[in-house]
């Protein structure tokens, strides 16, 4: 008997592959505003999973800003990524409340349990780990955020199930 994952299994979302043409259409689809940077860095972000650097010099062209202001939104930002995330990005919360509760500790074994530290992703592609400062979830930590989705509560057997059941094969990431 085949099982399906239901229709909602949180999985990482499919982007589309990078080209000088799909980000054009990407920021052209967008409606004028005033002061559009951020939102056209996060529109192509949402397309591709990140603002490649190639990027740059076109959304300077295109908003007739200079090449140095673009890349010093792009790298300010913790958000925008300017490498593809992972197939599973894991988020986890480094905020006083979390820390508090443990989160220290969930931290230290995600970068244990994945072999990869915060701010990469795995040389395979399988996971980006990043650390977040607070995720709102101060009453339930600590809190950690898998694809999108957050979750309270967690310590190490719960951060390695919920990576488990976000990857297509059920297996760590």
């Amino acid at each position: 008997m085949t099982v399906k994952p239901p229709a909602d299994r949180d999985l990482a979302p499919r982007y589309v592959p990078w080209s000088e043409e799909a980000a054009l259409a990407v920021m052209r689809a967008l409606p004028a505003l005033r002061g559009p940077l951020l939102p056209v860095l996060h529109a192509l972000q949402e397309s591709f999973g990140y603002v490649d650097p190639k990027a740059v010099a076109l959304v300077a062209h295109e908003l007739n800003l200079s090449r140095a202001d673009v890349h010093g939104v792009l790298t300010f930002y913790s958000d925008l990524r300017t490498s593809p995330p992972g197939e599973v990005r894991v988020q986890v919360c480094r905020g006083e409340a979390c820390q508090s509760v443990g989160g220290h500790a969930l931290a230290e074994h995600a970068v244990s349990s994945l072999s990869v530290g915060f701010g990469e992703t795995a040389a395979d592609g399988s996971v980006t780990l990043e650390e977040v400062f607070c995720l709102g979830n101060c009453a339930v930590g600590p809190t950690v955020r898998v694809n999108g989705r957050l979750h309270g509560r967690v310590h190490a057997a719960g951060l390695d199930r919920l990576i488990r059941d976000s990857t297509p094969s059920g297996e760590p990431a």
